[in-house]
């Protein structure tokens, strides 16, 4: 199963499929934030070596992107890349994953009801987490029955996440699934959605 979107282009900077000088300011400062949370999240500034971590993670990246084929798709903010990195990306609903879901933290349950093409899905918005120096960030989830679908938006700013929540909206609706179709023996048609 692979993800396709259509992302706004005046609002978002697609990080899959940018290879070399092409959208290297992008991805560098997506992977830099991505890194800067995660340092937060043990409870450091920053991480040692962070600065030739993220540059090498920028050159490795795309590659593993591509190799996903289309099970991760990721965006930065086009004005201001370090402000909001989104990442979307659809897994196989094992039982794992879905006891992994259940187990989830208690805030994780104020979730809203969100409807999109891929279905019945969740929304769930954190402005202010509880964790002090933890990111804002938004979550939107949809469950198709075999795969799970999520969309995950970082923003490096609590007070501006506000004001990003129906550009976020937009990009979780343009996330859409392609699929493939047999017809006879080993003729594969690929369709766009819906």
């Amino acid at each position: 199963m692979r993800l396709i979107s259509s992302a706004d282009r005046a609002l978002w900077i697609p990080v899959t499929g940018s290879l070399g000088f092409r959208g290297r300011r992008h991805r560098k400062a997506a992977i830099r934030m991505l890194m800067a949370q995660a340092g937060t999240g043990l409870g450091r500034e920053t991480l040692p070596g962070a600065r030739l971590g993220s540059w090498l993670a920028s050159q490795a990246i795309p590659f593993a992107m591509r190799k996903a084929d289309g099970r991760v798709l990721a965006w930065t903010w086009k004005a201001e890349p370090e402000l909001v990195v989104a990442m979307a990306t659809v897994q196989a609903l094992t039982p794992q994953l879905r006891t992994a879901r259940a187990m989830m933290p208690m805030e994780y349950d104020d979730t809203e009801d969100f409807r999109t093409a891929l279905g019945q899905g969740e929304k769930l918005l954190m402005p202010f987490p509880a964790k002090p120096g933890a990111p804002a960030s938004a979550t939107y989830t949809w469950d198709t029955g075999s795969h799970l679908v999520t969309l995950t938006a970082v923003c490096s700013d609590r007070e501006r996440f506000g004001t990003l929540e129906t550009a976020l909206d937009d990009l979780a609706r343009s996330i859409r699934i392609a699929g493939d179709i047999t017809g006879g023996d080993a003729d594969v048609l690929r369709l766009p959605p819906a």
